[in-house]
């Protein structure tokens, strides 16, 4: 075990935290950190943090570590611990908030008022007129009734669809008749489909099920409902609906280079590429504390409306005054949502993020393009038409849970990490992570082909095909080779859920999958049959809704699924796919 200087580190956290703590604390924290690797998970920070007396759990810790402004993408060091104890003694982690008991003894769960409020506002806004639960608005923000009121899946299905147009098939969400509650088995229903719906669009719904959603968890439904907002928000930050995002490429940057980033780096891009022209005088770095004395938000305002919104902000001292003129800015240009002057002087992220993504959508202010910018994004998004099949293929890795979240699947994947994540979640205790290089961000080429490689002689002893890929071309991020493993690594995951249903250890083939298809279509007493994985007649979508029928009976309304084979087929077609996958 390496010493440390509690003397150092005590007045380092202005002695709020003792010598004897801390020496203790690094005693506890050793012996949790068993590989020696200088950090320890989340749920070892709890273990840490109740010896201090601290009950809370690794969704409160998490945003913990982001109100401080620490990334720590899942692991803490030492001192970001220490860091988080002193934040906790001195108590000045938001005051807003909630605190709810959690299903273990001893485990609170905290919400942050700011976010439930905003949420709430969001969704009174948007669902208020739907024709089957607007009676049901506005819900009162300050209680916690929107908890309740999440139960039966209904409003969380809309948002989904608010968010993502068409995610859910209305026809398939069971609602309340004559006046009657639902029944437990159509509320499950409900939000079975309001789980798979968000695996759908891309949510991390780990550890979250329908029982949960019905139970009405606090914190396990507002973080869902802080994932469909931000989705929505940020699929409107795309280049086919703002083509002048093009205005924020650097000199020898491709869009390509520009779309890989996170939104959240787009947004601070777009702030930064405005604020360049202002009296500013330095750049956001982050959406939290950088935006915290209101500074970068005044500047902003004035550079989207120079007539409606002063620079008077710059001379309040008072921190929420500040914030009430900044925000009474953004309401005259009818953008006064999400944020709070609690949350800005907080330097609140989340609430940050959807102010300016919504100021973005609605004011980008950017300058329209020129003919010859234009050509070369028409060329551009023509090139890309293909990106569906990675985005499938990343939606699926975050729905196991990986860590970090899948964005771009040719980027996110060169160190090797995710791929590692999914082999050991598909085949538990296969990856020997002893093996594995895992201080992040791997900044060295030599230690991401390292994992990369160990990824290859993991899926050889698989059986997958894998010549002529090596573990510099994943690095590299050669998209035909990546998507082919990848792709095969996604088959074995199936493979090895239909081995978990049988009896034996038999491998399974494509005939048995074929097999097995039409036997259970025949026995729905429906007639059609599959060939092959290439079957044209697949297409029309009833072989598979047949298929679901035969699976479970009485699950399929006939009424409204077409033949597939009348005029305007690729109408009918898309029909039909769509209830299907409702």
């Amino acid at each position: 075990m390496t010493d440390i200087n509690a003397n150092l580190l005590e007045s380092k956290f202005n002695h709020i935290l003792k010598k004897d703590e801390i020496t203790s604390m690094y005693q506890h924290f050793n012996e949790l950190d068993e590989e020696s690797n200088g950090y320890i998970s989340y749920e070892q920070v709890q273990n840490v943090l109740q010896k201090f007396g601290e009950n809370i759990d690794t969704d409160y810790i998490q945003k913990a570590f982001e109100d401080l402004n620490i990334r720590t993408e899942g692991e803490a060091r030492f001192e970001e611990v220490l860091a988080l104890a002193k934040s906790l003694r001195e108590g000045k982690m938001e005051t807003k908030k909630t605190v709810f008991q959690g299903s273990g003894t001893g485990i609170t769960h905290v919400i942050n008022n700011d976010e439930k409020e905003q949420f709430v506002e969001h969704i009174n806004m948007q669902l208020k007129n739907d024709p089957h639960i607007g009676n049901r608005f506005p819900i009162d923000e300050k209680t916690n009734d929107v908890f309740e009121q999440c139960k039966d899946g209904l409003i969380l299905s809309k948002l989904i669809n608010d968010s993502v147009a068409d995610t859910i098939d209305d026809r398939v969400l069971n609602y309340p008749k004559d006046g009657k509650p639902l029944s437990q088995f159509h509320i499950t229903e409900n939000n079975n489909v309001v789980i798979n719906s968000c695996k759908a669009i891309g949510c991390n719904v780990v550890n979250i099920g329908s029982v949960d959603l019905a139970e009405g968890r606090p914190h396990l439904i507002l973080g869902l409902l802080w994932q469909i907002i931000k989705i929505g928000l940020s699929a409107k930050i795309d280049i086919s609906i703002h083509p002048e995002l093009f205005r924020l490429l650097k000199d020898g940057e491709t869009l390509d280079d520009l779309l890989k980033l996170p939104t959240e780096q787009i947004l601070i891009r777009w702030m930064n590429y405005h604020l360049k022209e202002s009296a500013y005088g330095k750049t956001v770095n982050n959406l939290s504390n950088d935006l915290k004395d209101g500074q970068a938000y005044t500047y902003l305002l004035n550079q989207l409306d120079p007539a409606q919104c002063s620079l008077a902000a710059l001379n309040e001292t008072d921190p929420h005054k500040r914030a009430e003129i900044i925000l009474d800015n953004a309401e005259k240009l009818g953008c006064r949502k999400y944020l709070t002057p609690n949350a800005l002087i907080n330097g609140n992220s989340k609430l940050n993020f959807a102010f300016v993504a919504n100021l973005f959508n609605t004011h980008p202010c950017l300058a329209p393009l020129s003919d010859e910018e234009r050509a070369q994004l028409d060329e551009w998004l023509f090139s890309s038409s293909g990106d569906r099949e990675s985005r499938s293929f990343a939606l699926w890795m975050n729905s196991l849970g990986c860590d970090p979240f899948v964005n771009n699947l040719f980027d996110d994947l060169q160190d090797g990490l995710v791929l590692l994540q999914t082999l050991d979640k598909v085949h538990p205790g296969l990856v020997d992570w002893k093996k594995v290089n895992r201080q992040t961000p791997i900044t060295s080429k030599f230690k991401k082909v390292e994992n990369t490689n160990y990824v290859l002689a993991l899926a050889k002893s698989l059986n997958f095909s894998l010549v002529g890929i090596q573990g510099s071309d994943i690095t590299d991020g050669i998209k035909n080779l990546t998507l082919g493993l990848v792709w095969q690594m996604m088959r074995d995951h199936i493979i090895q859920t239909l081995k978990s249903l049988k009896n034996n250890d038999k491998d399974i083939t494509d005939a048995d999958i074929i097999n097995w298809a039409n036997e259970t279509v025949k026995r729905g007493n429906r007639n059609s049959t599959m060939s092959n994985f290439k079957d044209q007649s697949l297409k029309t979508g009833v072989f598979l809704i047949d298929l679901l029928n035969g699976i479970r009976p009485k699950t399929v309304n006939y009424d409204i699924v077409t033949p597939g084979n009348t005029g305007k087929k690729r109408f009918i077609h898309n029909i039909n796919i769509k209830y299907l996958t409702k």
